[in-house]
């Protein structure tokens, strides 16, 4: 690989599921907005009529605002960032929820002082996961290379998200990795990636 997860500093977090408990129930969020179980959510919203398509986007809006704002970090999120932070590292989001909703999410956690508000990016600011477009535009931003950055989340998304920049990838928050391939590093919580750390 060349590199350890040491040598990286510029971090780049999924929000739900990753930093966060997961809470959303996305069978439930489906069937209330007539999306096939199969389909992804957000591809499924772009393809209605317009006006079809922003009602039921205000819906979701307010549906994931009252979630952001009982959002629990998941366990060592809070010191795994604190950590990061600490050491002087960049430190972005990249979410596929909208972005004020992640802004509240950080509050929540207790979280919102290790990440520059421009450095937050929603599904509006950038092309939702699995593009790697948000990947790409923080690398811009920071002035680094792709393969200087490392994308963390819990999801198949945000590993391809990562390996189509051409950043490394850490799965977290799964006792098992179902995508060995996508996968630069496993741990099976923040308590343990923290440990990765050097």
């Amino acid at each position: 690989m060349g590199m350890t997860l040491d040598g990286i500093r510029h971090w780049v977090f999924d929000m739900d599921g990753t930093l966060t408990l997961p809470v959303h129930d996305f069978p439930a969020i489906k069937r209330k907005l007539g999306i096939p179980q199969d389909d992804d959510i957000l591809g499924h919203l772009a393809a209605l009529p317009a006006q079809e398509s922003a009602a039921k986007h205000a819906w979701l809006l307010e549906h994931e605002r009252e979630l952001a704002l009982a959002s629990q970090p998941a366990d060592g999120a809070v010191e795994l960032v604190r950590e990061l932070s600490a050491r002087g590292y960049r430190l972005g989001i990249l979410t596929r929820n909208a972005q004020e909703l992640a802004y509240i999410t950080l509050q929540a956690i207790g979280l919102a002082d290790c990440f520059a508000a421009e450095d937050v990016l929603g599904r509006d600011e950038a092309t939702p996961k699995p593009d790697p477009a948000g990947l790409l535009k923080l690398a811009t931003r920071w002035n680094v290379k792709p393969e200087q950055m490392v994308m963390i989340g819990d999801y198949m998304h945000d590993l391809n998200c990562g390996r189509a920049a051409g950043a490394r990838t850490v799965l977290v928050n799964l006792k098992d990795n179902p995508w060995p391939e996508l996968t630069d590093w496993h741990a099976v919580d923040c308590t343990a990636l923290r440990g990765m750390l050097g």
